[in-house]
C-alpha cells in the first residue's frame, strides 16, 4: 500500500525532514486502486509515498490557499517529481482511545468535552470509533456498529464508562490502529487522550511504537495530568505521536483540552496531501531522509 506520512512545515519556507522505511514505502504486490463509496479515495499506486503535510504562518494558525509550485519534495537530498497535490476537506477515519483508568477519573468531564468538540469540529462524513480502556480494552459502540458518524452515540458511548482501575494504554493504541484498517477512507488519524502510563498491557512499549511507525495512521496525543501526578508519562505520548508523523498537546490547565482538540479537527481538514515515487528503486529496507 501507499505509505502515508504526515509533517508540518512551520513557515512558509521552512523546510522539515523526516525519515521513513522502504519496507513501508512499497509492497511485493502491485495492486491498483479502487475508488471508495464515496470518491474521495486518491488515486494512488503502491509504490507512491503519500505526505499529509500542515502549514502553519509564524502564529501557528494553518495557511490555506498554496498550490504545487509552492512545494518542493527531496529524498535523501535527489528532487523528486510530484505526482498528486491537493488540498481539500477529504474525510478521514478517526479513532478516539480514552484513558478510563482510575487515574483519570478527576478529569472524565473534560475529557469527553473534549472529544465530543473533536468530532463537532471534524468533518460530517468521517467515520469514527471509539476505544475504551482501563486494564481492559474495549470498543464504545454498540455491538455490530464498527464506526459512526453520530457525535451522540460517542456522547453515549463514553458517559456511560466509569474510569476505574489500571491503564492498558499500549494494548489500545495496538488495538486501535488494528480497527483503522477497516475503515474505507484513505486518511486515518487517532486521538490518544491519556496521562500516558501503562501498567497493564500486554504490548509492550516498544511494540506500540513499532505499529504505530508502520501504520500509515496519523496520532494526535492530549496528555492530561497533574504536575505531580506520579502516573504521568510524557514522554510516552511524545514518542507515539513521533512515530507516527503526528503531534503531542499537554496542555497546562483542563481549560485548554477543548480548544486543542477542536484545533487538530481543523488541522485535519486544511492538510495538503502530496504524494510522489522515489525515483531511488531500491527495496533495501533502510530509511530514507525526506524534506518538504
Amino acid at each position: 500500500m501507499a505509505n502515508a506520512v504526515r509533517t508540518t512545515v512551520l513557515g512558509l519556507f521552512a523546510i522539515v525532514s523526516f525519515l521513513i522505511p522502504l519496507t513501508l514505502v512499497y509492497a511485493q504486490q502491485v495492486t491498483p486502486s479502487s475508488p471508495s463509496e464515496s470518491g474521495y479515495k486518491l488515486s494512488v499506486n503502491v509504490d507512491e509515498v503519500v505526505l499529509h503535510a500542515t502549514v502553519r504562518n509564524r502564529k501557528g494558525t494553518p495557511v490555506a490557499g498554496l498550490g504545487k509550485d509552492n512545494f518542493q519534495i527531496f529524498e535523501d537530498g535527489v528532487p523528486q517529481t510530484m505526482k498528486h497535490f491537493s488540498h481539500e476537506d477529504i474525510p478521514v477515519t478517526a479513532g478516539l482511545v480514552i484513558d478510563n483508568s482510575g487515574s483519570m477519573r478527576p478529569k472524565r468531564a473534560e475529557v469527553i468535552a473534549a472529544a465530543l468538540a473533536f468530532a463537532a469540529s471534524s468533518n460530517p462524513q468521517d467515520q469514527m470509533f471509539l476505544v475504551n480502556f482501563n486494564e481492559h480494552v474495549s470498543f464504545g459502540l454498540p455491538h455490530g456498529t464498527l464506526f459512526t458518524d453520530r457525535s451522540e452515540q460517542l456522547k453515549t458511548a463514553m458517559s456511560t464508562v466509569i474510569a476505574d482501575g489500571e491503564t492498558a494504554l499500549y494494548d489500545a493504541v495496538a488495538v486501535a490502529l488494528e480497527h483503522l484498517k477497516q475503515g474505507i477512507r484513505d486518511k486515518k488519524v487517532l486521538i490518544v487522550v491519556s496521562d500516558g502510563a501503562d501498567n497493564a498491557s500486554v504490548h509492550t512499549k516498544a511494540q506500540m511504537l513499532e505499529l504505530a511507525t508502520q501504520s500509515d495512521a496519523i496520532v494526535y496525543s492530549l496528555g492530561i495530568y497533574e504536575p505531580d501526578d506520579p502516573d504521568r508519562n510524557p514522554h510516552v505520548l511524545s514518542e507515539l505521536s513521533k512515530a507516527s508523523g503526528g503531534e503531542a498537546f499537554f496542555p497546562e490547565s483542563l481549560r485548554e483540552v477543548v480548544p486543542i482538540c477542536e484545533r487538530i479537527a481543523h488541522e485535519i481538514r486544511n492538510q495538503y496531501t502530496i504524494s510522489y515515487i522515489p525515483t531511488n528503486q531500491k527495496l533495501d529496507g533502510t530509511y530514507r531522509v525526506i524534506q518538504v
